[in-house]
């Protein structure tokens, strides 16, 4: 029997298995998909928490430096609330008799509500929002001339027009450490602040619009059609399962699951007390390997080499299809001997070869090879819909559907046109406020297709902490030049591209794409849990912006542990200011390494599509620069290789079984996670158990 998830089924990518067959590593349907209606109940209670986590995170990760309550894409506080609500219900259940207080799938509706919003209060938008808004003004000196180049060149509207409100924003409000929250609030200067966070709220829905209508045109292709592996919803469906089949007591007392958690529940116990207090011993999480590698030579590209033991990580590896586990690992190590290869062939290419780039790791000229990579995989996932977007289309502009018997389908033509009215929207505010037309459509075009590519990368590989190598803006550049962009137009570009579109580790885009399999094939409830999400969105935004604003003016950001969001934001400003008085167009490296990127994807795709003992996936050498996985490399390898061990000796049985200790390994990891952010909030540091 055929085992393996990555072979695929012609035209489709995806495994070859019989009508209503599944293959281990296949993502199976959710719990409650043929029957039941998401309540009311179930939404509100999950956006109710999803507000809470909005109005808590900026205190706990700005103020208090504790374990992030999102941190990723697969955040902390959400899931520490999903298992002990799990439990809860399952308590109350026992006690009322089987009253249905929530089912499982109501249960994962409120976690994805959680999920979508613990981004926004934090590196997914208002980390860096507010510094964005304000570093112009307030790091402006005589050095920089900042004041003289680029002030001149910032919209009205996008910038608070008040030097008392920029300054206090940094040094918080005269006496505000002795204010109650609702008095710091009641001092904010709004009328400073109101239309620029109305025009940058306008900007910011249409945005949250366009990837709600994406995701819902590629959705039923990528779930359906291609039957997408979902590693990350492994977890919270196993939970709902147990829960919808009254028989959560019998999974968290598993055998193999209790195993798994135990072994960072005394991981993280030892080296939370070390953290507080230093005479206890620890057992070190992260290895420096690079030492035990040459600078020079073929192995000089891993002379910075680290390990880091992550358990719910090894745990997610585990669950990820083989194939896609095996690349990630694969691809890294490939793309540090290249590096060795290059310096041992002579080839010793400048970093200034690079020119001007705002890619927030992108260090070398070799890793631009991932600006023709996500060209090309961009390209293939459209080919892969091919059939399906067609449909969309002769339905969006009144022809009837190709397929016999096929009805219309409104939701697929309102959300077309609600990808066109978006992106229009969106291209339109850039021109208002100077970009030429040409311009505003290349770049929005550019920034969402590099959100699609990283949404299938995180949820088809389950990569939970996900960074991009180069950004947007670094392929326009290349491609075109400096003098592609205008000076409005560049700082135009840097700007927005910094709101949104740059750091992904908490982007919102994935957890959109995980909200749809999580609500595919709701029945009557699907506008119920649209109007939800949308609706929670909203206030998420709103709230995340008064809790960051009133924490800033309470204690000053100066005294925030906002250091890497400044020194990210003041670089933008710096690359922007450096493209307006010296352009340096890309080296010729930078060109090459762009073919050369595009072309390994497209044999990969090619190869991977064609031929159904292809070992490697095309999203492996997508991450193969990117700063995950130089710390999720080794977790991958572990958990491909235990993964492979089990299959290979012990089959679809061992596998079913094993599994459970991987899962105690990620619930283990993010319930201690949960305890040392409780105990962060009412202490003056906080131990990390995930990475910041």
């Amino acid at each position: 029997m055929n085992v393996e998830t990555g072979s695929r089924a012609a035209g489709t990518g995806q495994p070859n298995v019989p009508a209503g067959s599944q293959t281990v590593n296949s993502a199976p349907p959710l719990p409650g998909d043929k029957g039941g209606k998401i309540r009311w109940r179930a939404i509100l209670l999950g956006a109710g928490l999803a507000l809470i986590i909005c109005l808590l995170t900026p205190f706990n990760n700005s103020y208090r430096q504790g374990t992030p309550l999102g941190g990723g894409h697969f955040p902390l506080a959400p899931f520490f609330i999903l298992v002990w609500m799990s439990l809860l219900i399952a308590l109350l259940r026992r006690l009322t008799r089987g009253r249905s207080w929530l089912t499982g799938r109501e249960l994962l509706v409120s976690w994805i509500l959680m999920v979508l919003t613990s981004g926004i209060a934090y590196t997914g938008l208002v980390r860096t929002f507010f510094i964005n808004l304000t570093a112009p003004y307030y790091f402006a000196t005589v050095g920089n001339r900042w004041q003289e180049v680029l002030q001149p060149l910032l919209p009205r509207l996008w910038y608070p027009q008040d030097s008392d409100a920029i300054r206090n924003l940094y040094n918080g409000l005269p006496g505000g450490r002795q204010m109650g929250w609702l008095e710091v609030l009641g001092d904010i200067p709004w009328g400073a602040w109101l239309p620029t966070l109305l025009n940058w709220g306008g900007f910011i829905l249409l945005c949250y619009l366009v990837m709600i209508c994406l995701v819902s045109l590629l959705g039923r292709q990528w779930i359906r059609n291609e039957r997408m592996n979902f590693p990350l919803l492994r977890v919270p469906q196993l939970m709902a399962e147990a829960l919808d089949e009254d028989r959560v007591g019998r999974f968290f007392t598993n055998r193999f699951f209790l195993s798994g958690l135990l072994i960072p529940v005394f991981l993280h116990l030892l080296n939370g007390l070390n953290f507080y207090y230093p005479e206890v011993p620890h057992i070190p999480t992260l290895i420096l390997a690079g030492p035990y590698f040459p600078r020079v030579g073929l192995f000089s590209g891993f002379a910075k080499l680290k390990i880091y033991i992550y358990p719910a990580f090894i745990g997610f590896a585990f669950l990820t299809s083989r194939q896609i586990s095996f690349s990630f690992w694969l691809f890294f190590i490939l793309g540090g001997l290249l590096i060795g290869l290059l310096g041992v062939m002579g080839y010793n290419i400048p970093i200034a070869a690079l020119g001007t780039t705002f890619g927030p790791t992108l260090s070398r000229p070799e890793e631009m090879q991932m600006v023709g990579a996500y060209g090309v995989f961009f390209i293939f996932i459209l080919w892969l819909a091919r059939f399906h977007l067609t449909g969309i289309l002769r339905q969006a502009f009144g022809f009837r559907p190709a397929g016999f018997g096929e009805k219309r389908d409104a939701v697929m033509i309102w959300s077309f046109w609600g990808v066109v009215a978006g992106m229009t929207g969106i291209v339109f505010w850039c021109y208002f406020f100077g970009m030429s037309l040409g311009t505003a459509v290349l770049l929005v075009g550019a920034f969402f297709m590099v959100m699609l590519v990283a949404s299938r990368v995180v949820c088809q590989g389950g990569v939970a902490y996900f960074t991009l190598t180069a950004a947007p803006i670094d392929g326009l550049l290349a491609l075109g030049g400096p003098q592609f962009f205008s000076s409005v137009g560049i700082l135009i570009a840097g700007v927005v591209q910094k709101v949104l579109f740059v750091d992904l580790r908490e982007s919102l885009m994935p957890s959109l794409v995980h909200a749809r399999k999580v609500t595919d094939n709701s029945g009557g409830g699907g506008r119920r849990i649209a109007g939800g999400i949308f609706l929670t969105l909203v206030a998420g935004v709103v709230v995340s912006f008064l809790a960051m604003l009133a924490l800033c003016y309470k204690f000053g950001i100066r005294e925030l542990r906002l250091d890497w969001a400044t020194r990210t934001t003041l670089t933008v400003y710096d690359n922007v200011f450096n493209l307006i008085e010296s352009p340096v167009a890309s080296g010729h490296w930078v060109h090459l390494f762009i073919m050369a990127g595009a072309l390994v994807m497209l044999l990969l795709v090619v190869c991977y599509h064609r031929f159904y003992w292809w070992p490697v996936h095309p999203i492996g050498y997508l991450t193969a620069y990117s700063s995950a996985m130089r710390i999720l490399w080794f977790s991958f390898f572990l958990g491909w290789l235990v993964n492979a061990i089990c299959m290979r000796y012990g089959g679809v049985l061992l596998f079913k079984r094993l599994r459970f200790f991987f899962v105690g390994l990620i619930v283990g990891d993010f319930l201690m996670g949960g305890a040392w952010a409780v105990v962060g909030l009412f202490s003056d540091a906080s131990y990390l158990v995930l990475p910041d």
